[in-house]
């Protein structure tokens, strides 16, 4: 029983270590650890987004390519009609590959605040343009329960010279396993414009992670995009040459 009791001591001390640990933890170590959690050194995989309106919906399927926070591409599988257009992001630059006109569109800055393909995310939210690690300064609010996890809540204000959308963000990120499960999205008036969470959580590659993500315009009843992960790859090696405008042409 001594035995017993010195294993659970020790248990104990181990466990307060770790929690003391993790409570040390800065608000923007909190947010890299997510978005590590999330994205990993590379990634790949599929995706479906279902645009909803009060009188319609229309799915989009997808495959997803990144790596680091640099490079992004997003391939359209369905519908027909936009299957074959290509987005993506190589370090400051977004590109728009458009088939059925055979042309090649660069995003300017001031596009990435817009809709994508009618959709309730921006074409920021999509191949994040901005890094919510460097292009913001990071603090910590307090603590809340968010779908029975407890959570950090964390603002995010852009720095002076960060090209962002986003005048400012709420995270809250849950505290023991670094799951985003919910942001609040406001304009440089300090409006709230969206708020996304995260859901269904289960094995994704070789991580537990919220496979649906519904963003909801607060000034649009009716208005919401689920974007839900079907399969994700994480950390097999991706060359760099494969975010190319050459590639974006032949990818399928």
């Amino acid at each position: 029983m001594k035995r017993f009791a010195k294993i659970l001591l020790a248990l104990a001390f181990l466990m307060s270590g770790f929690t003391s640990f993790s409570q040390d933890l800065t608000a923007k170590e909190i947010v890299k650890r997510a978005h590590d959690k999330a994205n990993g050194i590379t990634s790949q995989g599929t995706m479906k987004m279902t645009i909803v309106r009060p009188d319609w919906s229309r799915e989009v399927t997808m495959k997803a390519w990144s790596k680091g926070t640099e490079y992004y591409l997003i391939y359209i599988t369905e519908p027909v009609k936009d299957k074959g257009q290509v987005f993506m992001k190589r370090e400051q630059d977004m590109w728009n590959w458009m088939p059925s006109i055979n042309r090649m569109i660069k995003l300017p800055p001031s596009m990435m605040g817009q809709s994508w393909m009618g959709s309730d995310f921006t074409n920021d939210d999509l191949v994040r343009m901005n890094s919510i690690i460097d292009d913001f300064t990071h603090k910590i609010l307090g603590s809340e329960v968010v779908e029975g996890y407890d959570c950090y809540k964390i603002e995010l204000i852009p720095n002076p010279d960060a090209a962002v959308v986003w005048g400012k963000i709420r995270l809250w990120i849950s505290k023991a396993e670094f799951y985003e499960l919910k942001g609040e999205y406001f304009d440089e008036d300090m409006v709230l414009i969206n708020i996304m969470t995260s859901t269904n959580i289960k094995k994704l590659g070789d991580r537990m992670l919220p496979s649906k993500m519904t963003m909801v315009p607060v000034d649009k009843p009716g208005n919401q995009t689920i974007l839900e992960t079907i399969e994700t790859i994480f950390d097999k090696p991706i060359d760099e040459s494969f975010f190319s405008q050459q590639n974006m042409k032949n990818i399928k």
